[in-house]
């Protein structure tokens, strides 16, 4: 038996001992968790998927430079359900329905962006306390545990979205089966649905982690779908509320339609202790395009899985990924781009930084199927190694099945340019200026690619702020 099939099957005895434990905080809430969100046949089916396949381990290629150790005491149960659960509330809705921790204040949450409609979750369950709904031609927004609850309020309506089309099957997709567990357990969803009209609809999500990770988890869970010729801005930011540390595993399904247009700005700043899991699936039809800018700076162990099929030809997508890791932090990404149709294109780009002993690792792979002639794919992954004990890893993969391609890669890691660093330092600055000065424009590589002005300026003073540089901040 390989390692991998060992540690898939769960033959391993911590991997088993970790799938029973599963099993049984599954068993202690599942009368709790909504039928709303999620069927109580396809939570059975996806706890179920999860405890046969086995938790990830590193022994696995694709999981090596995560850092899985949270999951050995993690406590998988919502905290709100488990909360349910010692309170004797099995079975209402409502048990579920609010955090029993207080709410963050309006003024601790990132400024609102002028022009979007803001919808916020505490704990992966739709906080209206803290969003700012607007009325958009052609959006709908909805939490679906309220919206079929028919709860007063914002957002919500008796018909309750969901997607229209198949999206890639998690369960089939090893590096995707943690989004399994959100399946299981997840709390709340948010559905948003854009049809077509003038101006784009602009939206942003954020996610607030506030339980601590010893009373529960959070389960972020985005359902987006984008009708033919449809536009969307979204903003999707992830939080930690507190310096406590918090369990999050986000899930996100993506449908762009025929020649739709999506711009998404994901924002992972989880608190400086929190585990950080996510998935994103995504199918594009013909003519789609999808933007899609991943800024990852929080959380103490993050992992991010992307599984994106182009499913129609002449789509589009331009994949980009900025990750900054320092003391102990983990930042991994795996990205999959699957090419079904002919004629898409594909366009990746990776920088990363690691300080002090963190490491930060992004796997890219592009498959091109038999069927995807006239495939055009580009790659540039960077990694930045700026301190001794840092390590970084940047490995782009391609998998090609018929000859009628364009597919490009290029891959380095190293310390920063010394010849750089000596101009700068040549013209009087202090090597920790000179230093943070050259960081800062590896990353711009993927933050000028930012459209929107204030997310822009937002993004740079946090990222001056994570590598402690006033100077920075008063120059932006």
């Amino acid at each position: 038996m390989t390692k991998s099939s060992e540690a898939i099957s769960g033959a391993e005895p911590r991997n088993a001992a970790l799938s029973k434990r599963l099993l049984d905080e599954y068993a202690a809430v599942r009368e709790s968790l909504p039928g709303e969100v999620v069927s109580p046949a396809r939570r059975q089916e996806a706890i179920q998927a999860i405890s046969a396949r086995g938790l990830p381990t590193t022994r696995e290629e694709n999981w090596r430079y995560t850092n899985l150790r949270p999951l050995e005491r993690a406590r998988f149960a919502p905290a709100a359900a488990s909360a349910a659960v010692e309170a004797g509330a099995l079975g209402t809705a409502a048990a579920i329905g609010a955090p029993a921790l207080p709410l963050p204040s309006p003024s601790d949450l990132p400024p609102r962006l002028a022009g979007f409609a803001r919808y916020a979750f505490v704990d992966g369950t739709f906080a209206p306390e803290l969003s700012s709904p607007e009325e958009q031609a052609g959006l709908t927004v909805q939490s679906l545990r309220r919206a079929a609850q028919g709860t007063p309020g914002r957002p919500g309506s008796a018909t309750v979205f969901q997607l229209s089309r198949a999206l890639p099957a998690l369960g089939n997709l090893s590096e995707a089966r943690l989004a399994l567990l959100n399946e299981a357990f997840a709390t709340d969803t948010a559905a948003i649905h854009v049809g077509g009209a003038a101006e784009p609809a602009r939206v942003e999500l954020l996610f607030i982690a506030l339980a601590g990770a010893d009373s529960g988890a959070s389960y972020p869970r985005v359902q987006l779908g984008l009708e033919p010729g449809s536009r969307l801005v979204l903003v999707e930011r992830h939080i930690g509320a507190g310096a406590g540390s918090h369990f999050v595993n986000t899930s996100v399904d993506v449908d762009v339609g025929r020649g739709a247009h999506l711009t998404h700005y994901r924002l992972q700043q989880a608190g400086a202790r929190a585990t950080w899991l996510d998935t994103l699936s995504a199918v594009l039809a013909a003519d789609a395009r999808y933007g899609l800018l991943a800024i990852n700076t929080g959380a103490l162990s993050a992992r991010s899985t992307t599984h994106i099929q182009m499913a129609g030809s002449g789509a589009e997508l331009a994949l980009s990924v900025a990750a900054l890791g320092d003391r102990q932090q983990v930042q991994d990404n795996f990205a999959l781009v699957e090419h079904i149709a002919p004629r898409a294109r594909t366009e990746q780009t990776f920088r990363g930084i690691a300080s002090g002993r963190a490491r930060v690792a992004f796997n890219g792979k592009i498959a091109v199927r038999e069927a995807a002639a006239g495939t055009d794919s580009r790659q540039s992954l960077r990694g930045l190694l700026a301190g001794p004990e840092a390590e970084i890893d940047v490995r782009p993969q391609l998998e090609i099945y018929t000859d009628d391609v364009r597919c490009s890669h290029g891959a380095t890691a190293g310390k920063l340019d010394e010849s750089m660093l000596f101009y700068l330092l040549s013209r009087g600055l202090s090597p920790e200026v000179a230093q943070r000065l050259l960081k800062w424009a590896f990353l711009e590589d993927v933050v000028s690619k930012i459209e929107l002005p204030e997310l822009r300026r937002q993004i740079e003073h946090d990222l001056a702020a994570q590598m402690a540089d006033a100077s920075l901040k008063e120059l932006l």
